[in-house]
C-alpha cells in the first residue's frame, strides 16, 4: 500500500511538472486571420541608406514652404530657426568636427531619406502619419533648402533623396562590433 501511494505521488508529481512545463496552448474563439493587404498599410519602414521603401510621390522646396507654414512652424519656428518647442533645424554644417555641435538634418543625416523617414512617421507632433508623400516630400525639400542642400525649386522625390549626398555622410564610424554582426549571445560565448 505504501508503495502505491509512493506511486501515485510521484505520478502526481510528474503529471504537475509537465503541467508547468509546458501549458496548453489557449483556445481563442475571436478575430480572424490579417490579409496582406492589410499588413501593407502597417509596413511603412524606409531604408534610410538606400531609400528602398520611398513611396511614389515628389515635392519642392517652394511647395514646401506653404506646408511648413501650416503645419509645422508653430513648434519649429519660422523658416526652421527654432519655435516654441524645438531648436533650430538649420545650419550647423561642418560642426560635427567641434565641440560645439549644432544637430540638424543638414549637419547630422549620413543619408536623406532619414528625414523622409522621420517627418512621415513623426510629424505632425500632434498627428503623426497624416501627412501625404508629396507634403513630406516637399517639407523635406524645404528643411534640406534652409540648410543650402537644394534649390528651391529642385524636385525632390525618392531617386533624388536618395542620390543626396549629405554633407555628414562620412562622418559615422561603423558599428563593427561582434555583436552587431550576429544575434547576441545568452550562454556558451566565445
Amino acid at each position: 500500500m505504501r508503495s502505491a501511494n509512493y506511486i501515485l505521488s510521484a505520478s502526481a508529481l510528474v503529471a504537475a511538472t509537465l503541467a508547468l512545463a509546458a501549458p496548453p496552448s489557449p483556445k481563442v474563439s475571436f478575430g480572424q486571420p490579417i490579409a496582406e493587404a492589410d499588413l501593407a498599410l502597417w509596413n511603412i519602414d524606409i531604408d534610410t541608406k538606400t531609400g528602398a521603401g520611398l513611396p511614389a510621390g515628389s515635392g519642392t522646396a517652394a511647395a514646401g514652404k506653404a506646408v511648413y507654414d501650416g503645419k509645422c512652424i508653430a513648434c519649429h519656428g519660422a523658416e526652421a530657426k527654432g519655435g516654441a518647442m524645438f531648436g533650430t533645424m538649420v545650419g550647423g554644417i561642418g560642426s560635427f568636427t567641434t565641440d560645439t555641435r549644432v544637430l540638424t538634418p543638414g549637419s547630422m543625416y549620413p543619408y536623406a531619406p532619414v528625414l523622409y523617414d522621420y517627418v512621415y512617421r513623426a510629424m505632425p507632433l500632434d498627428n503623426p502619419q497624416t501627412l501625404t508623400p508629396d507634403e513630406v516630400y516637399a517639407v523635406s525639400a524645404y528643411l534640406l533648402h534652409l540648410n543650402g542642400l537644394i534649390g528651391l525649386n529642385d524636385v525632390l522625390d525618392a531617386k533624388s533623396m536618395t542620390a543626396l549626398k549629405m554633407p555628414n555622410r562620412d562622418g559615422f564610424i561603423p558599428d563593427d562590433r561582434p555583436d552587431t554582426k550576429a544575434p547576441r549571445c545568452m550562454k556558451d560565448c566565445k
